[in-house]
């Protein structure tokens, strides 16, 4: 790793951004709704583009990264590329690291992050000591697990801005090494997959060998491989997945693999898991054309929303006699013991391939009251992201809906921050409206800020 980083920002300077950012939204109606402006999003409940927002776009450095302590401090607007960025010179990074760079700080407490360190590690916002957040009554507040704001700190995460936007943000940090070497497991059945699932998240390791990342990649029902990455001092070779090469697709074709550490971190981002090929950037012919630097998650990001905003690839599938599709993006968390029944009514009733597995475990045993997994059980994150066409007499949300339903059944939990389709009865039963509501009254009694139901479900 290098050595002498930067020296960080001046405390001092975040607080006087902090009060500017405070008087600015004192002057904003009581009456108006808040929304933030800012250039990246990860979300996907796209919305006209914010004119007059509140600019939050200053908040985006590193503080300070102690690694004595191994904690970093952070404004909450900090993407995960920036602080990986400071933190890797110390051969330190977030316990966490969700896959994408432009996810922020605050995004991923406010809202759910997840990688292949989460078997261990839990959800990003576990590994958060303390933050300050600006809430929607418009106070500076500085929320602990042990301070008199203990209940916004716990209820804080999958909270999606509707209670207050994280200003700083103080995370632990643990020690990398320079390497993760990667083992490719294939399976040809979700049970043999599950089944080394739950012994790696029992005993940490495989075939004796320590286990730091654990994800897996479906292609079919009966085609299936776990990732393990293992941290190490040396590797015989290196690959790279920023440029012509596809990481995903070398999972099929490598057992055994090497990239560095950062490169490991964003080997997803690149293309997007494997959503680039619906821009064409993994055709050969398009590929070495591509400029290397457009290669990102956030590029394909605003693709998206430009299609979304204007109905292109809607106008195209009616020029061409096609049915309409309907966006279906999401992750979802399922008891690992349940996985085998979900996949098997994913892959026959929406088709979507490749998925993406991610086995979490929460580290915190009091759990988090907006999204009420249970500490004790091993879950499988799904993750699928893709268009599915629509049927005679189907409508948009058809598909969406039936995963809801599925999930529900299975007692699993869904990610918001894509769409959803939930009744308010059912999304509150699901999300504890009765530790929303309090928290809602206490730090917003106004309503300045658009409640949960109304962000995540009605797209206000």
């Amino acid at each position: 790793m290098e050595s002498d980083p930067p020296a960080a920002p001046d405390r001092g300077e975040h607080s006087d951004e902090v009060a500017a950012l405070a008087a600015r939204y004192g002057r904003i109606p009581t009456s108006e709704r808040v929304r933030l402006a800012k250039s990246t999003s990860n979300l996907f409940r796209f919305r006209a583009p914010v004119s007059g927002g509140l600019d939050v776009t200053g908040l985006d450095r590193v503080l300070r990264v102690d690694p004595r302590q191994r904690v970093a401090d952070v404004q909450g607007m900090t993407t995960f590329e920036d602080l990986v960025a400071a933190t890797l010179p110390y051969g330190l990074m977030p316990l966490v690291v969700p896959q994408l760079k432009t996810i922020t700080i605050g995004g991923a407490v406010a809202g759910l992050g997840i990688e292949a360190s989460s078997f261990r590690n839990g959800l990003p916002h576990e590994s958060v000591l303390e933050m300050e957040i600006l809430t929607g009554d418009g106070s500076v507040v500085l929320a602990r697990p042990d301070n008199e704001h203990a209940e916004l700190f716990r209820g804080f995460p999958n909270s999606y801005g509707s209670l207050g936007y994280a200003l700083r943000v103080l995370i632990e940090l643990q020690p990398v090494r320079d390497y993760v070497r990667l083992r490719h497991v294939p399976f040809d059945s979700t049970a043999a997959c599950a089944g080394v699932i739950e012994h790696i998240g029992r005993s940490g390791s495989w075939n004796e060998q320590r286990v730091d990342f654990l994800d897996g990649t479906v292609f079919g029902a009966n085609e299936l491989y776990l990732t393990l990455g293992t941290f190490t001092s040396r590797a015989p070779y290196t690959n790279d997945y920023t440029g012509n090469r596809i990481y995903y697709r070398s999972i099929r074709g490598r057992e055994v693999d090497h990239l560095r550490t950062h490169d490991y971190l964003w080997r997803w981002d690149t293309d997007w898991f494997w959503c680039s090929r619906a821009f064409g950037a993994q055709h050969p012919a398009i590929r070495p054309f591509w400029p290397r630097r457009l290669l990102r998650s956030d590029v394909y990001r605003r693709l998206v929303s430009l299609d979304q905003r204007h109905g292109l690839s809607e106008r195209f599938y009616r020029l061409r006699g096609r049915p309409s599709r309907e966006p279906v993006i999401q992750d979802v968390e399922i008891p690992l013991d349940r996985l085998a029944e979900f996949l098997e009514f994913f892959h026959s009733e929406i088709g979507i391939s490749p998925v993406w597995l991610c086995p979490v475990r929460l580290r915190d045993g009091q759990g988090w009251p907006l999204y009420p997994m249970d500490p004790a059980t091993l879950y499988v994150n799904v993750g699928f992201w893709a268009t599915v066409p629509l049927g005679e007499g189907q409508s948009v949300g058809t598909h969406n809906r039936a995963i809801e339903a599925k999930v529900s059944e299975l007692d699993g939990h869904k990610s918001l921050y894509s769409t959803a389709y939930y009744e308010p009865e059912e999304f509150w039963r699901r999300y504890d409206g009765t530790t929303y509501r309090r928290l809602k009254q206490r730090y917003d009694e106004a309503g300045k800020l658009p409640d949960l139901y109304e962000k995540c479900v009605l797209g206000t």
